[in-house]
């Protein structure tokens, strides 16, 4: 190593201090919490219950979705071929909005009221490609 290499090192070293360390990876969280959450739940219902498991759930949407600032979208769908294939889209505003969703009343009924009709779940976080356009997207529902 030659000596100019030594000294950026060296002054690079002293640059970034464990405190400076510990900011940034503070800061990387503070983002992290503040970021959307897109999530796709998977869902599979026994046959049997397919209308009393959706009237809860749409019961459980309406009110995260009208309550819930912090609730973006959750919108429930079912497979065309095969109505006991539940589908979500859910976005919330941040991981702490998620979060306070998960202690809601309604959420915490809908939960228990369903737990024995649901064979299946799988919730699949997802990454936006271009999240700047999710407020045009919903701009453009209500112009």
């Amino acid at each position: 190593m030659t000596i100019k290499s030594l000294l950026v090192l060296s002054v690079m070293s002293l640059c970034f201090t464990p405190s400076m360390s510990q900011e940034v990876e503070q800061k990387s969280h503070e983002i992290e919490r503040d970021r959307p959450i897109v999530r796709i739940a998977e869902i599979e219902i026994d046959s049997d219950y397919v209308q009393e498991y959706i009237s809860i759930l749409q019961i459980e949407a309406d009110k995260s979705v009208e309550l819930e600032p912090g609730v973006i979208c959750i919108y429930p769908m079912f497979v065309k071929e095969n109505p006991t294939s539940i589908r979500l889209l859910e976005i919330y505003a941040s991981k702490e909005a998620y979060e306070s969703h998960l202690q809601t009343p309604h959420f915490k009924h809908y939960k228990e009221a369903t737990l024995k009709m649901v064979k299946n779940l799988k919730l699949i976080d997802m990454e936006a490609i271009s999240p700047a356009h999710m407020p045009i997207i919903f701009k453009k529902l209500n112009p």
